[in-house]
């Protein structure tokens, strides 16, 4: 059944990164709203088994505008989950490319196109100035975007996001078996480093689309709990 939200106009949405763990919850999400005009999924690979007639699928590079650009006309809202998931395990070349250049290419291109909200998946305690490399070019990006100026910019910064199970190894393993037992002592200020569910994350990305706000706002533990009420 779709999600009847009221008070709420049309909205054309696409999504780049749908074959992700976070972006696979977002679209989980979407398909349930009644007020969803169109669901455009850009991604390296389409998705098997979706049969709504709002939902378009196209298969292209991430890394070459120009195998999508002709798609993004048209939307009101970008979404944008990709990345590395573990970027321990991939060379920063790699990780610079995925992360930063072909994110920023996509939103270049939406820009372009007219698409007012983008909505970004990062990481706590991005900064273009930090000395981590990780942090510091996930800031970089978001410095590069908010330079974009979209009508309304949305960036969601999760720490440890928990997935269902282990997708990435024994590092992973470990981490969702202790992360847990941390989040009595994460309070107050520290609520930003509590792992999130990744059910609730990509509902709280999804949610957000049908707030209506301009500017530039950065979303954390608090507001995931918020939205994915």
């Amino acid at each position: 059944m779709k999600k009847s939200i009221k008070n709420t106009r049309s909205i054309a949405v696409v999504i780049m990164g749908a074959t992700g763990a976070v972006g696979g919850e977002t679209l989980k999400e979407l398909l349930k709203f009644s007020h969803i005009e169109q669901l455009t999924l850009l991604g390296r690979r389409t998705l098997p088994a979706i049969a709504n007639s709002f939902v378009k699928q196209y298969a292209i590079d991430v890394f070459n505008p120009d195998t999508y650009k002709k798609f993004i006309a048209g939307h009101s809202v970008a979404i944008c989950t990709l990345g590395v998931g573990e970027p321990s395990k991939t060379s920063k070349e790699n990780f610079v490319k995925i992360d930063k250049l072909a994110v920023l290419d996509f939103a270049k291109v939406c820009k372009e196109e007219g698409v007012a909200h983008f909505e970004l998946l990062a990481s706590v305690g991005i900064n273009s100035k930090s000395s981590s490399f990780y942090l510091r070019t996930k800031g970089e990006l978001v410095d590069a975007l908010i330079a974009l100026n979209f009508e309304r910019l949305s960036i969601f910064k999760p720490s440890m996001i928990l997935t269902p199970s282990n997708r990435y190894g024994l590092s992973q393993a470990i981490i969702l078996r202790v992360w847990p037992w941390l989040k009595p002592i994460l309070f107050g200020r520290l609520h930003k480093y509590r792992g999130v569910k990744v059910e609730k994350l990509g509902k709280a990305i999804a949610i957000n689309i049908v707030n209506e706000k301009t500017g530039y706002e950065e979303l954390e533990w608090d507001d995931f709990q918020i939205l994915s009420r």
